[in-house]
């Protein structure tokens, strides 16, 4: 059961995939990065603020897709809803997009480290193996040992503030945010105990 839900998850990321995001000019991104989304990301990406991703070292193809997914298109209204998100993704073209999604890749995260010393231990377990016992697969199945991600396929996670990771799988568990691939994410969150929510975020946040 367990390599059946990895390998739908391996191929819905393959899917999900859009090659031409790869084919973009990170110098071009630069002034859009540096007057629009400096403000709440930081010019290079390490945003201050847990409320607000780290995209610094994120996936380049990654954020191309969740730009996409924030702005609407051909009349139908944003796959992924974020009133503040919605309204910076909707003046950007697609060049824009593939532009920012490299521009951010280039740039060198600063992790942010654990601090639940309880439950780290535990939470590696979940991280590395999940749990059987209900069917939960491992992180590091698609996000990698390191949380590093697979370019084209699944986002760099390790070091992100563990308050935003929290959230995120929050949102996933209660079908608030749904444009993961095939539901990969909300078949993951929803299997999750909040306690198990908390304790994995805040190992992530230590990962390098």
């Amino acid at each position: 059961m367990m390599k059946r839900f990895l390998l739908a998850a391996v191929t819905a990321g393959l899917v999900a995939t859009n090659p031409a995001a790869l084919a973009a000019d990170p110098a071009k991104a630069k002034t859009i990065a540096t007057t629009v989304c400096a403000a709440c990301h930081n010019v290079d990406g390490n945003s201050s603020m847990s409320v607000n991703p780290k995209l610094a070292g994120q996936n380049a193809d990654y954020i191309y897709k969740q730009l996409k997914n924030f702005k609407g298109a051909d009349g139908k209204p944003p796959e992924r809803a974020n009133p503040i998100m919605n309204g910076m993704a909707a003046g950007l073209s697609d060049d824009d997009m593939k532009n920012l999604g490299a521009y951010f890749d280039a740039q060198k995260r600063k992790p942010e480290v654990a601090k639940n010393r309880d439950t780290v231990e535990y939470a590696q377990k979940l991280y590395r193996a999940g749990d059987a016992s209900k069917g939960l697969p491992a992180c590091a199945a698609c996000h990698g040992p390191t949380g590093a991600g697979m370019p084209a396929q699944f986002p760099l996670i390790s070091g992100q503030f563990a308050e935003y990771t929290e959230a995120q799988l929050k949102s996933f568990r209660i079908g608030e945010r749904s444009n993961d691939p095939n539901g990969m994410m909300r078949l993951v969150a929803i299997k999750m105990t909040d306690a198990e929510i908390k304790a994995v975020s805040d190992y992530i946040a230590g990962l390098r």
